[in-house]
């Protein structure tokens, strides 16, 4: 498992991402998206994000947010039948899962093999071993975060969680980390089913995910969920202004910012 490639400054979803194995060919990708017109204005599909090369075997999805969770883009890249590992659904009514509901429907529409699985769970996967760990939404829908082993290496993904007291947990059982991928747009939340809004924010700060980084002895801790331009998106939604650069303060030799299409070597 030696490369690892996200897009970390193409959108506020900017979790597509993506490991290869060298020796067998094999692909898994987690949060995979293409289209974020759904959410966002002006959105043209595929813009910014990048595809993986050849086929995927299997998928991860650390919640069902439309923003990572694309089940048509899934439906392009994955062999038949490869696995689609999910969180539950969502809590309550309609209303309570007015986030999920889309993605839901989408991925029965796409008839993919979509498998829930609980928290600390762990699968064998080709040459990948992945284990569910607890994660926080911002909002409130089931989410996890995946911890990913093969070729003597280990990463973390961590979709949009807040921070939390799972880190230690976690940390516990599989650090030190070689890469980890943390949201750190800290976005403040104003939608019409959260009311009052809350102004505290919804996903990691550059601050937080630097902690969390430190935890988990991360030796590169790379910042996801952010948007660099900030365009037009959905109303009620605002980012940090400048997180790349507090992310780099705060996690000091950590760090590792990747321009969109970059791939992180784990072997070099």
């Amino acid at each position: 498992m030696a490369a690892f490639s996200a897009s970390p400054a193409a959108t506020i979803s900017n979790s597509a991402w993506s490991t290869s194995n060298p020796a067998g060919g094999t692909r898994l990708v987690i949060d995979y998206v293409r289209d974020l017109s759904p959410l966002f204005t002006g959105w043209k599909p595929g813009e910014g994000l990048v595809a993986p090369s050849g086929t995927v075997t299997a998928a991860l999805v650390t919640h069902l947010h439309r923003d990572h969770t694309d089940a048509a883009a899934l439906a392009d890249v994955l062999t038949p039948r490869a696995p689609v590992l999910r969180p539950a659904p969502g809590h309550g009514d309609d209303v309570d899962n007015v986030t999920t509901l889309p993605a839901e429907r989408e991925l029965v529409l796409h008839r993919l093999a979509a498998e829930v699985v609980d928290a600390w769970s762990t699968s064998e996967i080709g040459p990948f071993r992945v284990t569910a760990v607890p994660a926080i939404d911002g909002l409130g829908d089931p989410q996890l975060n995946w911890v990913v082993q093969a070729d003597g290496q280990r990463v973390f993904h961590g979709g949009d969680t807040m921070f939390h007291g799972f880190w230690w947990l976690v940390a516990r059982r599989f650090r030190p980390f070689d890469a980890v991928f943390l949201p750190a747009n800290g976005a403040v939340v104003d939608v019409p089913h959260l009311q009052p809004p809350s102004p505290l924010p919804a996903a990691m700060d550059p601050r937080q995910a630097a902690v969390a980084a430190d935890i988990l002895d991360a030796r590169h801790a790379v910042p996801i969920h952010y948007d660099v331009e900030q365009p037009d998106k959905i109303a009620g939604y605002v980012e940090v202004a400048d997180p790349e650069s507090e992310f780099r303060t705060h996690a000091g030799r950590r760090a590792h910012v990747l321009p969109v299409g970059e791939w992180l070597d784990l072997a070099v």
